[in-house]
């Protein structure tokens, strides 16, 4: 090895060591539950010297009310799209300038400049997806690309169906379904779908966040679910397929932000640069089974993971996806209405 070589290479482990020191702390993150990769978290701790302590949660509803209560003691939370211009709109976020990061420029270009934050001032990308129907086609053998499933559900899967709690894919997905597009101000439509909800409910098993294995042992058959969690389910019991909408479905980007009260801020912005690393990426992608927004991070993915139909949009499906949003004011109380009398 060359002098200049011996001293370019002394040079970066005393910066590679040198971080830790600078690093060492807490790092406290308030993510969904099944969503962080252990070994994701074990890596960080191990290149900063930082402490990660993960607590989860259900929905993104349940994380906005905590967080707006006050007193959590959390760094890093990870909100949906259509739920990110409300924690802005509330001063609940860090502006902590993620595209500044060294990272940032391994973000996809279709991903950058994104609506709910124009700019990236305050969000990186964690994960995308889609959210369909998933069906035990064991049990059923029709058309997987209809949500006639969930709200016209054929009497072999009546009673085996499950709804996830999730107010806007529902509704949208319930609106697409009687004709109408996702935050629609036609009310005639809005009740269309609130009375087919209503109706469709008497053959649904349950509206929840069920575990993994109520499925695997077909105890459910179908359900409103998410494309990844979908692939998990299928792993471990192949009869379980999952269907895009073509009367149209969701598309969601979830995002890594800093509370505006965090405590452990330069540990949670080296961590929101760590999740822009490829590698990294791939990690998060191998154990949530969803699509990144992370140049070069396929070289890091299970093979399985790359190839898997869930993670694909057929072509002729595309223009059937809608991105999912928080509709405007009046329009999200109808919303909560509708979902109101579906909960009761």
């Amino acid at each position: 090895m060359k002098l200049a070589s011996r001293m370019a290479a002394t040079a970066a482990l005393l910066m590679t060591t040198a971080l830790p020191a600078l690093a060492a702390g807490q790092l406290n993150i308030y993510n969904f539950g099944l969503y962080t990769p252990p070994d994701l978290i074990a890596k960080f701790e191990k290149a900063y010297d930082v402490k990660v302590t993960v607590t989860e949660y259900d929905s993104n509803e349940t994380a906005l009310a905590k967080i707006q209560a006050g007193g959590h003691g959390f760094d890093v939370v990870v909100p949906s799209a259509y739920i990110v211009p409300a924690y802005i709109q509330a001063g609940l976020l860090m502006k902590s300038e993620p595209s500044q990061m060294s990272n940032f420029k391994n973000v996809k270009s279709e991903w950058v400049d994104v609506t709910w934050d124009k700019g990236r001032h305050y969000t990186v990308p964690y994960v995308w997806g889609t959210t369909g129907v998933m069906v035990n086609t064991k049990v059923y053998k029709g058309d997987i690309n209809t949500a006639a499933i969930i709200f016209d559900t054929p009497p072999e899967l009546k009673g085996k169906v499950n709804v996830v709690p999730s107010m806007n894919e529902v509704i949208d997905m319930a609106i697409n379904y009687v004709g109408g597009e996702a935050c629609t101000t036609d009310k005639a439509v809005l009740k269309k779908a609130h009375d087919k909800l209503m109706a469709a409910k008497a053959s649904w098993a349950s509206i929840d966040y069920p575990s993994f294995e109520k499925f695997i042992k077909e105890d459910l058959n179908a359900s409103i679910f998410w494309n990844g969690a979908a692939m998990r389910i299928r792993a471990e019991n192949p009869g379980f397929a999952y269907g895009l909408p073509k009367t149209g479905f969701p598309l969601w980007q979830d995002n890594v932000a800093i509370l505006a009260d965090a405590k452990n801020v330069e540990n949670a912005k080296l961590f929101l640069n760590f999740l822009m690393d490829p590698e990294n990426a791939g990690l998060v992608s191998n154990y949530t089974r969803y699509g990144n927004a992370i140049t070069g991070s396929e070289k890091f993915m299970d093979a399985d993971v790359l190839k898997a139909p869930e993670l694909t949009i057929p072509e002729d499906l595309k223009s059937s996806a809608h991105f999912l949003s928080s509709c405007p004011p009046d329009v999200q109380q109808l919303y909560t209405r509708i979902w109101t009398d579906l909960t009761k």
